[in-house]
């Protein structure tokens, strides 16, 4: 495929200071930039950046539109990770005539990033860009595990237009239909509706509220490690860490916690694309937002560079494996840890219509579920997945 003709290319030189020479150790020094005359290498290319700035189905938030430049800005002002990664900056996507030929677009380049084996990272625009980072799986018959860090669930009305709050309507209605699992990461219950709640609950979607995991920070990183795709709308982060967002509200993460959150992603081996949405350069306040976000997107990257491939499961002997009788659970239920890294992963067995079988998934998990099944108690993780793979 060729991308030039669907990008914008950005210069080195849009984030030097004026006069002064690149400083060796800074981001913007290690960075690959898409020529305006040559179409980009990927062969050797780890992360690709891309700047979209669309922002016409947002909800009141249309000033995100500019996001891409300014999230570049601060980016480039950071310095470079300890090890190394390929990061090549494609510049921005020209939006289409049209927001569907904006999906249209993007989801045909993420779809070809991906089948390169490339990750992308998409700097937005509005939420419902996440739309088009699914379609991208869609048109390469793959299979996807969605996370989304939003304070709302964007379920809207299946007979409503797509827009930044009505986008997961259009994911699972749409068919044939690739998403195997929906989690949200940081809800805040009194911006969704009770029937939305019981929705999400009715499709064995998985959902946490933002105060319960900031009592225990390291349960999201199984929630994480266990998608291929991850939507981070900066509406998750309380106004006072990101003011730069038109439905931004009191309560969220941190600003720290955000940024660990990212890197979980990071570290993720089975992640292969990430967007960052609704930013709006004019609700900032001194920058603060788009710091943040370049913060994120840093931490991402290093997660990435500690990557550790262990969710293969080719050499069972680099796994303890641990059986627990639980009462209710199919006699005993079996979780796995990773002996390089002490991770945790739980066995879900499940009947495979296609090829009439029985077979096995494995579902990341933290040693919290582990200790729970030790109480003769089912852990809520696995009863979930249990039950959407064998319904």
């Amino acid at each position: 495929m060729e991308l030039l003709p669907f990008l914008e290319p950005i210069t080195v030189e849009q984030y030097l200071p004026n006069g002064k020479s690149i400083n060796p150790h800074l981001l913007v020094s290690h960075v690959w930039f898409t020529s305006k005359e040559q179409e980009p290498d990927l062969s050797n290319i780890h992360i690709a950046l891309l700047g979209v700035p669309e922002a016409r189905y947002s909800n009141h938030n249309e000033g995100a539109k500019s996001a891409p430049d300014e999230i570049r800005k601060e980016f480039y002002k950071l310095f470079y990770w300890k090890n190394e990664a390929s990061v090549l900056d494609l510049g921005n996507l020209i939006p289409g005539k049209t927001v569907e030929d904006t999906y249209s677009i993007l989801s045909d380049i993420l779809a070809y990033l991906l089948d390169q084996k490339v990750i992308p990272v998409i700097l937005g625009g509005s939420n419902d860009l996440a739309f088009a980072n699914y379609q991208a799986y869609t048109k390469l018959e793959k299979i996807v595990n969605i996370v989304s860090v939003d304070s709302k669930f964007d379920l809207g009305d299946e007979k409503e237009p797509i827009s930044s709050e009505s986008y997961l309507n259009k994911i699972v209605l749409q068919q044939p239909n690739y998403l195997l699992n929906f989690s949200n990461i940081g809800y805040q219950t009194y911006l969704n509706s009770q029937a939305d709640i019981e929705l999400m609950k009715q499709l064995f979607f998985e959902t946490y509220r933002v105060g319960v995991l900031r009592k225990d920070m390291d349960e999201i990183e199984p929630i994480v490690r266990n998608a291929e795709m991850l939507a981070l709308d900066i509406s998750a982060v309380r106004q006072s860490d990101a003011p730069g967002n038109a439905n931004a509200s009191a309560n969220g993460f941190y600003g720290e916690e955000i940024c660990q959150v990212a890197l979980f992603a990071g570290l993720s081996d089975k992640l292969s694309s990430f967007g960052i949405y609704e930013y709006n350069p004019l609700l900032d306040y001194n920058t603060q937002t788009s710091q943040l976000i370049a913060h994120i997107l840093w931490y991402f990257i290093e997660g990435f560079t500690h990557r550790q491939n262990d969710i293969l499961f080719k050499a069972q002997d680099h796994y303890f494996r641990h059986a627990v009788p639980v009462t209710h659970a199919l006699n005993e239920l079996i979780f796995y840890q990773s002996k390089q890294t002490g991770r945790w992963w739980i066995e879900v067995p499940f009947f495979h219509i296609k090829t009439q079988q029985d077979r096995k998934y494995y579902l990341p998990c933290s040693k919290n579920d582990f200790d729970t099944a030790c109480k003769d108690q089912v852990p809520e993780r696995w009863w979930m997945s249990y039950h959407k793979l064998n319904r």
